[in-house]
């Protein structure tokens, strides 16, 4: 038989395997106990101190390291709030003075109105604005002093990815304003060559920024200017011209309708300028509209051709205008009548219309 160990430990024989167990499992009557299971084995006082101050040790470095890092957030938004303050100090500069929004800010009144300290601040600002097509820079033509123009989002949305000289070019269609630059004068000023020069007018076209005209006295010179711009009459020729040529019709309807104003308002006694301008415009016999002084230069053209004539004035200084009398070469004798009469070179000569010319200087001639 197989002896029961030591400490009176509960055992059983299944087959040659003898369990154990701290507590029994199987009560006398050989009914199976529940038990409950030993504890784990809990860690050494030395390994769970060290454990303790490795961690301690690692919570202060990541503390340290957070405060660091937070410290150095706090100072770069605190930069970035003052940058963009000074940022948008800078842009609203140019609504202090519409010269500043039309021609640009010289660099001399900038350090006036920002001070030195602000102003070498400005400089990291200035070219970030420039980067983004916000800021472009010309010279002055009086001092050859640097310029900062403001451009507007919209409009720096399109110069975006443009380079140098095409952003040049646009500068200098820019100057022409609504009288347009011709080709030639725009390489002049630049000095790009061709090839490149006609790249820029590409892209700058393609931007819908430039567009090309031609003037009607120079219709073989190809201009540019701005696209949302109105060319001038100078380069038009106004409403006296219709797609780059004269328009002899519509001149000569409005001169006959001229005259019948000048003929049959105020009875024939004279009619302003004013006057006649209403007439056409209640009429609708202009296709265009045309201002005061395009009628005075259409009515000029009337006294030109001796049709129409001042007459007085009105009260408020207005000139009255009538129909012209006719001038004929007719006089009160007869033509060999003054040859042969001795003081023909000091007569007067009295024409039909009542017009009297003067006596002449005497004059000599071969005849005997």
């Amino acid at each position: 038989s197989i002896n029961q160990p030591q400490n009176d430990l509960p055992w059983k024989n299944i087959g040659d395997t003898v369990l154990y167990s701290h507590s029994s499992n199987i009560d006398r009557k050989g009914q199976k106990k529940v038990s409950m299971a030993p504890p784990l084995k809990r860690p050494s006082s030395g390994s769970s101190s060290a454990s303790g101050v490795k961690r301690a040790k690692t919570a202060i470095t990541v503390g340290a390291s957070s405060r660091s890092i937070g410290q150095k957030r706090s100072s770069s938004n605190t930069a970035a709030t003052s940058s963009d303050k000074l940022r948008q100090e800078f842009i609203s500069l140019f609504t202090l003075n519409k010269s500043y929004q039309q021609t640009g800010i010289p660099n001399s009144v900038l350090k006036k109105l920002v001070g030195e300290a602000k102003y070498l601040e400005l400089v990291p600002i200035i070219n970030s604005l420039a980067s983004n097509s916000r800021v472009e820079f010309s010279h002055s033509t009086t001092n050859n002093e640097l310029v900062y123009k403001l451009i507007n989002e919209e409009q720096a949305t399109k110069f975006e990815g443009l380079d140098q000289q095409a952003k040049m070019v646009y500068q200098i269609i820019e100057r022409s304003g609504n009288k347009s630059i011709w080709t030639r004068d725009i390489k002049i000023q630049s000095k790009i060559p061709q090839q490149q020069l006609n790249k820029c007018f590409k892209a700058l076209e393609s931007r819908k920024l430039i567009k090309p005209i031609k003037a009607v006295n120079a219709k073989s010179k190809k201009c540019y200017m701005l696209y949302d711009l109105q060319p001038s009459k100078e380069v038009t020729g106004g409403p006296w011209y219709t797609e780059m040529e004269f328009d002899h019709e519509f001149i000569s309807i409005l001169r006959d309708f001229v005259m019948n104003c000048v003929r049959k308002l105020n009875k024939g006694r004279g009619v302003t300028s004013k006057e006649i301008a209403d007439k056409i415009q209640l009429a609708k016999v202009s296709k265009v509209q045309l201002s005061l002084q395009e009628v005075r230069q259409l009515m000029q053209t009337l006294a030109f051709d001796y049709m129409i004539e001042q007459n007085g004035m009105t009260q408020n200084g207005e000139a009255l205008y009538i129909a012209a009398k006719p001038v004929t070469a007719g006089c009160d004798f007869k033509w060999w009548e003054g040859v042969l009469c001795p003081d023909f070179h000091f007569r007067e000569i009295k024409f039909e219309d009542g017009v009297i010319l003067s006596a002449h200087e005497p004059h000599h001639h071969t005849a005997s």
